[in-house]
């Protein structure tokens, strides 16, 4: 009787898409074109190994119905026609721009979706073997990859074609402005961060005679004879000459692992991991984006800053940058309006990690006092997003060697956390988090746990029935299509 109820109910909405269709138009809304399997709320699923015969693919499902096949049953199920990478890990999911980006750790493949078509419209070349990190700026221009195997950072115009690679020994993470226009590169077991910037054709020429003619704070300029791009180390902007280079001290972090921004993109938030990863004190270390601008002629400091830093921290004006200790951990965050969720990790009296989360009001660069999560890996990417009744969630993997595990308490590798009633919810463990979405306005959430998808509530965190959309090989990564913004986005 419930499979007859669905389907009758499927049919209906399809009559509707047809008639809306026959009315003289092929939209279903925000003006997007009806794609072509007629679905209006898609959740794409990337799976790794789905069959003897194939590395990779790319699921699409009906996230209304949440079942993987049409609403007649045929046809038995729907997927992005010409994808061929392997071992997809991440979407980097842009519904505004009609595009998802989907990277393949197997093959080090980069492949763009047209969400429009359900097909791909192309991989990105020049890369430099496999990353270990990979963002492409949302309006498809620029792509910038952590090529940690060749110690380089790579910047990819798709424009034009042209790739640099820019030495850095231990690269292994970016982070890129949700406006395209900064660009932040992290080292394994470092206490620098580092900033690409490309040259005009004055400071290109000027460049030009090697290492002695760069800058300070320059670690790299490629290509030499005539540079394009200089990669720069963040330095402290009390050590400033009146050329603009600078001598002394540079700004050290407590091993930065990345960098989230503000929602005006005035402020960049660097992650201190500290004991997550070696070092001494977690922290959030607040820094201008202004000198960061990749592109000539927009950012308003000189190369590579100017003594702005104070703009960063008004509550103290420290000419060095604002600090906020986490004592809870600091490995991700997610800012919304004034507010940032900094999730982490803190070594607890027993000697294993316990998952914590921050509340960091930035109207004033003040932290709450931290709160229980689920556990994770040290220094490990977690996923975090907001979705619908107010609900932040956060996907940890490795949850099993935490605090909880280990002392017989509720435990699992997913939160749910609400922003408004300050509610802790974990779900129950199964097996590492490693995507979320929120299928906005339908009050749930696609998630996936142990290389399987599953379906929660988002209005009382309650598991929805998944067994229409469960995957034949491993699940890892999901990406709602259908959304209204860029922000339906998972925080890697």
């Amino acid at each position: 009787m419930k499979k007859r109820s669905l389907w009758i109910s499927a049919v209906a909405a399809t009559a509707v898409a047809v008639a809306l269709a026959g009315c003289g138009g092929t939209y279903y809304f925000t003006g997007r074109n009806l794609p072509p399997s007629g679905l209006l709320n898609r959740v794409m699923i990337a799976i790794q190994n789905p069959g003897p015969l194939t590395k990779g693919e790319l699921e699409i499902v009906d996230a209304y119905y949440d079942i993987r096949y049409g609403v007649t049953g045929q046809p038995k199920f729907f997927s992005v026609a010409g994808y061929g990478g392997a071992l997809p890990v991440s979407i980097q999911n842009m519904p505004e721009e009609q595009l998802g980006a989907v990277y393949g750790a197997g093959d080090g493949s980069f492949s763009l979706v047209n969400y429009g078509k359900e097909s791909v419209s192309g991989t990105v070349s020049g890369l430099n073997g496999l990353s270990s990190s990979i963002f492409i700026t949302r309006n498809g221009q620029w792509v910038f990859a952590a090529s940690q195997q060749e110690n380089v950072l790579t910047i990819v115009n798709e424009d034009s074609g042209q790739s640099i690679a820019l030495s850095l020994p231990g690269i292994y993470r970016v982070s890129v402005n949700p406006g395209g226009s900064v660009v932040m590169a992290f080292v394994l077991n470092s206490n620098y961060a580092y900033y690409p910037r490309e040259l005009t054709t004055a400071q290109s020429q000027a460049y030009s005679g090697g290492p002695e003619t760069w800058p300070k704070a320059a670690v790299d300029c490629e290509p030499q004879n005539a540079p394009q791009w200089c990669l720069f180390q963040a330095q402290s902007p009390d050590h400033v000459d009146a050329t603009g280079n600078y001598y002394g001290t540079p700004l050290t972090f407590d091993r930065p692992v990345k960098a989230v921004f503000s929602t005006d993109g005035a402020i960049a938030y660097v992650m201190n991991c500290g004991p997550e990863c070696g070092g001494s004190q977690s922290a959030v270390t607040l820094l201008p984006t202004a000198p960061m601008i990749f592109t000539p002629g927009l950012a308003s400091g000189r190369l590579p800053t100017e003594a702005t830093m104070d703009t960063a921290c008004p509550t103290t004006g420290n000419p060095t940058g604002c600090t906020i200790p986490m004592p809870g951990g600091a490995s991700n965050a997610l800012v919304t309006s004034e507010t940032m969720y900094v999730a982490g990790q803190e070594l607890m009296p027993d000697g294993f990690w316990g998952g914590h989360m921050t509340v960091v009001d930035l109207s004033n660069d003040t932290a709450g006092s931290p709160i229980s999560i689920s556990d994770g890996s040290p220094g490990e990417p977690s996923r975090m997003l907001m979705a619908d009744d107010n609900t932040l969630w956060i996907g940890m993997i490795q949850c099993t060697n935490g605090e909880r595990y280990n002392h017989n308490l509720p435990y699992g590798c997913l939160t749910m956390y609400n922003t408004q009633t300050h509610a802790v919810l974990l779900e129950p463990y199964a097996g590492d988090a490693t995507g979320i979405t929120a299928v906005t306005n339908l009050h749930k959430i696609y998630a996936v746990e142990g290389g399987q998808v599953y379906i929660y509530s988002t209005q009382n965190g309650q598991a929805l029935d998944n067994q229409y959309v469960t995957t034949t090989g491993i699940a890892w990564d999901v990406a709602y299509m259908d959304s209204s913004t860029d922000s339906d986005n998972t925080v890697y």
